[in-house]
């Protein structure tokens, strides 16, 4: 009988010869032949029952180590440049091997989610375990579900968060990644699409009870796939950062400078200034300070944060969380203009006539100390004569000047006639544990308008300068309505009863017009949301085309470098054109300006999603409770498939699907934003008041089921459901019928 391998001498053998790992290349090995090799059949079996080996088909493998052809996921690179894979065959207990990409001249571009074929090789690195080369490139990633996963008598199945998903998705017993019943999961396609049946997925990462209160924005996050976590490198570059001395730079300390926010605010970058203009020439004029902290001198160009910066695109801002563009050493601490804290700053010098016009400005690379850091309350109340200590030493040489600054400015705005639009932003309260206590609307004060005329105006000339220096940069662009938009405008308008200027050039001012007739009467909401959504998108592009909602040709932004990478492209095109140091605007980022600009633009569009959609998750939360009640409301939306309508109490939308408004066939207009009962008249159109009662809140997917009770105070009438289509929609029917059974038969002579 030939001597039978020890299990340690089988395991050592597969560790050396990984790719011949089947059950007659382990008896060729050790010379086993004949009866013999049922013996050797029962070790395998042996060392497979223990763990030490995975049978796949005929061959065996350390489920501790990868196969020498391994199917890997691209991973983005890191800062050093370089690509790393993850495996998608990993079934061992430890952590994933870390796999290094090897490119060869020739190989294809990889990016973050292409999937590849690539033999490996084991290495002894102490980042990681293996190299891979390429065979051949499968395809990109793919597709992600996020969803709460339901365990059932064989593996389970995916119940989608998203609001439109229809589908569930099956999970085999081996791809559950252990997750239990009713976890939050984040899964992926696990196999081509069946016309039969639910389609496959493999569960990747379990992210917990999704009605945990600070769950919410979690969800987000991972359904846009905005990064929340800093690679070690990048923290480790922000930690390492100290703040500059004076040196080269203007010595502003002595400005009366403050940072008026929210009284929530995570960062203050950006502070104000206004003083009287000493010069008689310019009698009621004012020189006014606009000062935006330095980002440029920390995020340097090709830097570890400056690629982390630029792939995040800005911050995101939810209720309980800021998921940042910079880490907090920069953002809550270096790069945040603190009260009595010398600050680096880019400044900009400007000054106005006592009607707003700008007479001149400058820009300069200083050094600030913040004389306080106020709330929009506390300076709203001392300029109200409601001061407190801390503001009545602030009142007469810094606030009243502030707000005799904007004054002026305001009569300039007047003049200039930007979109002037009515929309009150809701605001969230949150508990300590992150459950909603209480949804309002936010207060506009006067002290929220001067900050955005400061920045405004900081922002054009942060613009002119760059394009009278022919400095590359990325202009703000918001171009003008679609003459689509504007008729489908037009037909709101006039069905409310009001007007819009026709047959000549529109500008905001006729805009606002309509608004300033839609003051006061019930449509005013509905005037104010539909002529928002007769706007075309802002974007970033190295080409100006304007802005039309501001009225402003040239226009860039300059002011919030901390959450945008835009402005910190901004900062380095001015420190390029001033020729103040070297940490400039580079020929590399000038050459692809047009693919950051994209780049930022949709991660911008991606953040504005998740916030929404956040909001939208809270709020049904919020009003889970309430399911039963009845609300005011007015209708915000129509579609086909029915109507939306936004809760006076909340401004929560809601839908009320077309099966619940009546038994009668319901035609649609899109013109005319309306929904019209083919039996009784009924008509359901855009602006409506509402009664409606709140059917379902589903916090996991944001989604509220409103029925609609009353509309104009008038019940819902109840017309009979027809058993069969109208008349000419049958005969319609038939027609489609008739010409496709005549295609198919001239198909089958052919």
């Amino acid at each position: 009988m030939t001597r039978i391998p020890s299990k340690d001498e089988i395991l050592s053998w597969i560790e050396d010869n990984p790719t011949q790992t089947g059950k007659r290349d382990i008896a060729r090995a050790f010379g086993i032949k004949g009866a013999d090799r049922i013996e050797l059949k029962r070790v395998l079996r042996a060392l497979e029952a223990e763990g030490h080996l995975e049978k796949r088909k005929r061959s065996y493998r350390d489920p501790e180590s990868l196969p020498p052809v391994s199917v890997l996921q691209v991973l983005p690179a890191d800062p050093d440049g370089d690509l790393f894979a993850r495996p998608l065959e990993w079934e061992g207990d430890g952590a994933e091997p870390r796999i290094l990409y090897l490119p060869r001249k020739g190989d294809p571009g990889l990016g973050e989610g292409d999937r590849i074929l690539a033999r490996l090789t084991r290495v002894k690195e102490p980042e990681y375990q293996y190299e891979a080369r390429l065979i051949r490139r499968i395809g990109s990633g793919p597709r992600k579900i996020l969803g709460v996963y339901r365990k059932g008598a064989e593996g389970g199945r995916i119940v989608p968060i998203d609001k439109g998903a229809d589908r569930e998705w099956r999970v085999s017993p081996g791809a559950t990644h252990g997750a239990k019943d009713g976890e939050l999961v984040e899964a992926e396609q696990a196999g081509p699409r069946s016309r039969m049946g639910l389609p496959l997925a493999r569960v990747t990462e379990r992210l917990g009870d999704p009605m945990a209160a600070k769950s919410v924005s979690l969800i987000a996050v991972h359904q846009h796939g905005i990064p929340d976590d800093f690679p070690d490198t990048v923290v480790a570059e922000a930690d390492s950062a100290e703040a500059p001395g004076l040196g080269q730079r203007k010595d502003l300390r002595d400005i009366p400078l403050i940072t008026i926010d929210p009284a929530d605010a995570r960062d203050h970058d950006d502070a104000v200034c206004a003083q009287p203009d000493p010069d008689p020439k310019n009698d009621g004029g004012f020189i006014l300070w606009v000062a935006i902290a330095d980002v440029a001198h920390f995020v340097t160009p090709g830097s570890a944060l400056d690629r982390e910066a630029r792939k995040r695109g800005n911050s995101t801002y939810f209720p309980d969380r800021v998921v940042p563009m910079l880490p907090d050493r920069l953002s809550g601490d270096l790069c945040s203009l603190h009260e009595d804290v010398d600050r680096a700053c880019l400044v900009v010098r400007v000054v106005i006539d006592a009607e707003g016009n700008k007479l001149g400005h400058r820009f300069y690379r200083g050094l600030m100390r913040s004389q306080a850091s106020l709330s929009y309350e506390e300076a709203q109340a001392a300029v109200d004569g409601q001061t407190t200590l801390r503001t009545e030493a602030l009142l007469e040489p810094v606030l009243q000047p502030l707000f005799g600054a904007y004054a002026a400015l305001s009569r300039a705005r007047e003049r200039r006639q930007p979109l002037d639009l009515d929309l009150p932003e809701r605001r969230i309260v949150l508990s300590d544990q992150g459950e909603v206590t209480s949804v309002a609307f936010r207060d506009r004060f006067d002290a929220h308008r001067l900050i955005e005329e400061f920045m405004v105006l900081a922002n054009v000339c942060a613009a002119e300068t760059l394009a009278k220096n022919r400095t590359p940069l990325l202009y703000r662009v918001h171009e003008e309505p679609s003459p689509q938009k504007l008729e489908a405008l037009r037909e709101i308008v006039q069905a409310s009863g009001l007007t819009l200027a026709k047959g000549q050039v529109l500008s905001t001012k006729h805009l606002n017009r309509l608004l300033e007739q839609a003051v006061g009467h019930d449509e005013a909401e509905l005037i104010n949301i539909s002529t928002l959504r007769a706007m075309t998108q802002a974007y970033y592009s190295p080409e100006n085309f304007g802005h039309f909602g501001l009225a402003l040709q040239n226009y860039a932004h300059f002011t919030s470098p901390i959450r945008r990478y835009a402005d910190l492209i901004v900062h380095r095109g001015l420190i390029s054109a001033h020729g103040w140091d070297e940490d400039g605007l580079r020929g590399d980022e000038i050459e692809r300006l047009d693919e950051t600009a994209q780049h930022i633009s949709d991660t911008e569009r991606r953040s504005m999603v998740a916030e929404r959609d956040t909001i939208d998750r809270y709020l049904a939360s919020y009003l889970q409770d309430r399911v039963g009640n009845e609300f005011a409301a007015r209708i915000s939306g129509v579609t086909r498939f029915g109507a939306f309508a936004k809760l006076d109490e909340t401004g929560a939308d809601g839908l009320i699907p077309i099966r619940s408004i009546g038994a009668e066939y319901f035609h649609y207009s899109a013109e005319e934003q309306s929904l019209t009962g083919s039996e009784t008249g009924f008509t359901l159109r855009m602006g409506q008041r509402v009664v409606v009662r709140l059917a379902e809140a589903v916090p996991v997917t944001g989604g509220l089921m409103l029925e609609l009770l009353s509309v104009e105070d008038t019940a819902v009438p109840v017309g009979p459901r027809r058993k069969s289509r109208p008349v000419r929609r049958k005969i319609a029917a038939n027609k489609a019928k008739k010409a496709k059974l005549k295609k198919k038969l001239k198909r089958k002579r052919a």
